[in-house]
């Protein structure tokens, strides 16, 4: 009984906390991809991920001092697309390198699946292909059968009488 009073105090307080700290966060200006502010951001991602706790801080830290330094910067879209497009041409054939431009731009039957965090974004691509025709062959003439004469069926032979069963002693 205790023990389920002390946890319900305990969600209340920490709801309580957030709740009040929420406005300040929010109004804490993101002065910029280096800012302190920031970090803290990065810091409590760190909290809630399934990678190494010590090599996420590693990596936020590391972010930080590029962005100090104006060395993390972002690319547009376009650039990105431009980027997945070129690696297109690596495709031998034409119809290849179609329908990796297309995986690439999201058109036709496309679905993306997973995430960066997952390990990746998986592009597919489903295309219809029909099956080539086959030939029909012209269907062979059947071949008369050669009659022949039925051959008598052998007379059957009569039952014999079956013995009466014995009582059991």
């Amino acid at each position: 009984m205790k023990a389920t009073l002390r946890s319900s105090l305990a969600v209340l307080f920490a709801a309580a906390g957030l709740a009040s700290a929420a406005p300040g966060f929010a109004a804490e200006p993101l002065r910029g991809p280096g800012s302190d502010a920031r970090m803290q951001r990065e810091r409590a991602v760190c909290d809630g991920i399934q990678q190494d706790r010590a090599a996420c801080l590693r990596e936020a830290g590391a972010a930080r001092e590029a962005a100090r330094r104006g060395g993390l910067v972002s690319a547009s879209p376009q650039t990105y697309e431009q980027n997945a497009l070129a690696r297109c041409t690596l495709q031998q054939t034409a119809d290849d390198r179609a329908a990796c431009e297309a995986r690439v731009r999201g058109t036709g039957r496309t679905e993306i699946e997973g995430s960066v965090m997952g390990g990746g974004l998986i592009r597919e691509t489903v295309t219809p292909i029909s099956a080539p025709m086959q030939q029909a062959r012209p269907m062979q003439q059947p071949m008369p059968m050669q009659a022949q004469p039925m051959q008598p069926m052998q007379p059957m032979q009569p039952m014999q009488p079956m013995q009466p069963m014995r009582p059991m002693q």
